[in-house]
């Protein structure tokens, strides 16, 4: 037996794992590591299974082609590879590089491959066509920070190890273990903030298990959180509660947007009263430090920019921004994507709904639009990376439709899936654990500063590349350079240019040095490890791979600190309360108050053994409480005379789902989890417990406008016995 440690990349939270592991390779354990000074031991049930998910006898060992009458056979890498050449310079030559398309799913986060070698690969497409599951999640912070801050990526995040009071909406981390902010052991944090008598106030269409935690849970309609915070800053205003303490532009225009969002005018579309909408706000502005923090309930909505950018308004009101104890923006080990100029959308538009890209890429709801409508720049083939979004996007049953007649597809993927299944060449990366690991795309959102590497704990398997490997062929193939280029050569490519810029930059740490003498002194086992190594000398610690690898349980790197002056780059030089794109979609959400609402509304719903659709082949991880019902009140049972089953129709499609009936949900609301449909499938054990896919359900036409993201909470629904 053996010992190996590593960080799991199984959820955003990044908890330091301790295998053990027999002579053959096969991991006989997994434990949290008790070292770990972030995760401290903490472990869920998706990383206790991490090693039965590298062992799953369904997943692909060698790449697979498929063959014109539809069969799939086994094929050497090189000529999987001289097959994806054929088929995206075929797609080139005859219609050009708008007729490519690229899908990131969400595990690209998860994985050093997904964040270094994704965006070269996107560049060497040469392809506005970008889609990813961020236009299904998360695209309403990233816009309304941009606007805010001026980057992105300045996404402020709840100091949850010092705070008086967490105001949390749309948010149930004790199944997802956090989203948006990486907290380990997210459920202790949460309990700890009580026992020093901190308050917690959970605001959710469901009593979820995060809800029953918190000292208040408060029932809201789905999709109106907008409404209920902007009573929030309407009170805040109107009773002198205010406390800013940054520096801002357009306080005053912020006044007058809420001037007619009393929580009186409120109350009735979200469905809080309106003295306890009143009360959150006091009590936000009593707290001697406070945070308020939304997540994917609210981004999921129709107005989801305008909720996201309303939490952020909230805090900086309450002279909680950048504070200890309010929100804070971590200071990563590693910086990437930091913006130079102000933040925009609308560089281009979608070619059929001409619909804005927001971070460089278009809206997922499009997606299908853009592969079935005939024209120039028609999309004819399409890259996917570690993504399933016949399960994932809105309408999911139109675009399983679309996906068949594209011209070309590869997907870089362990499974053949609902979404690879219609690829002509699927390329599956190596088990996670040999695969090295740093956290480039989630430490950026951790509560404290913190950095961990875990080098592969098993060896490479003879002959097959690396993820990353792939990806970079993947790249060279993309830009002319043909299946055989040498994927180093990617590699040190981007390392020359990364070392060159560093030191012809003013107040660099290697300003003015010696490009080739910096090149040989990086260290590292690949290209990746070797362009990690690069980042993490020239970031804000100048740490460097080899000083991680002497901490094999992860470096703390303390609490977070203010640093608002250099995270924000907006043209005034100041946090922007008012950003005319979020003041103009006002007049909708405006608009709203005078339309009824819907009878029955659905919404979405985490599992604590699930994350999205990739997990559902993995036996300990199926069954007991992750199960594919729809969560309903036991009033709406009664009025609408169902049992058992019931037949759910929307405006894009219906399905017949077996009832949950519980006190857990408000009336009018009914909630099916994410992430299924299985039927058909070849992974058995997915196949078993199939479900039905919620995006049979969600319509592609609605979209929270300032950024593209796809509706999947308050879509009206009616019922019908089975």
């Amino acid at each position: 037996m053996r010992t190996a440690h590593r960080t799991c990349p199984l959820c955003e939270a990044v908890c330091g794992l301790r295998l053990t592991l027999d002579d053959t390779g096969h991991v006989v354990s997994v434990k949290g590591d008790p070292d770990d000074p972030f995760s401290r031991g903490f472990i869920c049930p998706k990383g206790a299974s991490l090693g039965a998910l590298d062992e799953d006898p369904d997943r692909l060992r060698a790449p697979m082609v498929r063959d014109g009458d539809g069969r799939w056979r086994e094929v050497t890498w090189e000529e999987a590879f001289r097959a994806v050449e054929r088929g995206l310079s075929g797609v080139v030559e005859a219609h050009g590089r708008q007729a490519l398309a690229i899908y990131l799913g969400n595990p690209n986060a998860h994985t050093m491959a997904g964040a270094l070698y994704n965006p070269p690969l996107i560049k060497a497409l040469g392809t506005r066509n970008i889609f990813s599951a961020s236009t299904a999640d998360q695209m309403p912070k990233h816009v309304s920070c941009g606007l805010m801050f001026g980057d992105p990526l300045a996404i402020p995040v709840p100091d949850l190890d010092r705070t008086d009071y967490l105001l949390m909406l749309g948010a149930n981390p004790l199944e997802s273990n956090g989203s948006l902010c990486t907290a380990p052991d997210f459920p202790g944090r949460l309990k700890a903030l009580r026992r020093r008598g901190g308050r917690f106030v959970v605001v959710d269409p469901r009593r979820t298990r995060t809800a029953a935690l918190a000292d208040e849970h408060v029932f809201v309609r789905p999709g109106t959180d907008a409404y209920l915070l902007f009573g929030i800053v309407h009170t805040l205003f109107a009773e002198n509660l205010t406390s800013v303490g940054v520096a801002v532009e357009g306080l005053e225009r912020i006044r007058e947007l809420a001037e007619e969002f009393s929580p009186k005018a409120v109350a009735e579309i979200c469905g809080v009263p309106a003295d306890v909408i009143t009360r959150l706000a006091r009590e936000l502005a009593d707290a001697p430090t406070a945070a308020v923090y939304a997540r994917i309930g609210t981004c999921t909505a129709e107005f989801g920019t305008v909720a996201q950018w309303l939490v952020d308004v909230i805090n900086v009101l309450t002279g909680n921004l950048d504070r200890p104890g309010g929100v804070m923006f971590a200071k990563t080990a590693v910086e990437i994507g930091r913006r130079s100029r102000p933040y925009r959308t609308g560089r281009w538009h979608s070619r059929v709904r001409g619909l804005p890209e927001a971070n460089g890429e278009l809206p997922v709801a499009t997606l299908a639009d853009e592969i079935e409508t005939p024209g120039e720049g028609q999309v004819r083939a399409l890259v996917t990376v570690a993504g399933n979004p016949v399960l994932s996007a809105p309408n999911g049953t139109r675009l399983d439709r679309a996906f068949a007649g594209l011209e070309f597809m590869v997907s870089v993927d362990p499974y053949l899936n609902e979404t690879t299944r219609h690829a002509h060449v699927i390329l599956p990366p190596p088990p996670v654990l040999r695969s090295p690991h740093y956290d480039l795309s989630l430490l950026f959102v951790a509560v404290r500063n913190y950095a961990r590497f875990s080098p592969p704990v098993l060896p490479p398997e003879p002959g097959r590349p690396s993820e990353a490997e792939i990806l970079a062929r993947l790249a060279m193939i993309a830009s002319g350079q043909g299946a055989d280029a040498d994927p180093a050569l990617l590699d040190e490519l981007i390392l020359d240019q990364m070392l060159r810029r560093a030191v012809e930059t003013p107040g660099s740490p290697v300003e003015g040095q010696d490009v080739a003498e910096l090149r040989a002194a990086l260290d590292g086992e690949s290209g990746a490890e070797l362009r990690l190594d690069a980042m993490l000398k020239l970031g804000p610690y100048g740490l460097s791979l080899a000083a991680l690898r002497e901490h094999p349980h992860g470096l703390d790197l303390g609490p977070l600190e203010p640093r608002l002056p250099e995270m924000v780059c907006t043209a005034s030089g100041r946090v922007e309360l008012a950003p005319p794109q979020l003041a103009e979609d006002v007049v909708r959400l405006r608009e709203r108050l005078a339309v009824p609402p819907a009878e029955i509304v659905l919404i979405g719903r985490r599992h604590l053994r699930s994350n999205n659709s990739w997990l559902h082949n993995v036996g300990p991880l199926v069954g007991g409480s992750n199960r594919c019902t729809l969560q309903i009140n036991p009033q709406d049972v009664a009025r609408l005379g169902l049992d058992g089953h019931a037949v759910v129709r929307s405006a894009a499609g219906e399905l017949t789902v077996p009832l949950e009936p519980t006190e857990s949900i408000m009336p009018g609301v009914v909630s099916l989890p994410h992430g299924w449909g299985h039927a058909g499938t070849v992974q058995r054990v997915a196949a078993e417990h199939a479900g039905v896919s919620v995006n049979a359900l969600t319509d592609e036409s609605r979209i929270d406008v300032p950024s593209g993201n796809a509706v999947f909470n308050g879509v009206p629904v009616t019922l019908t016995p089975a």
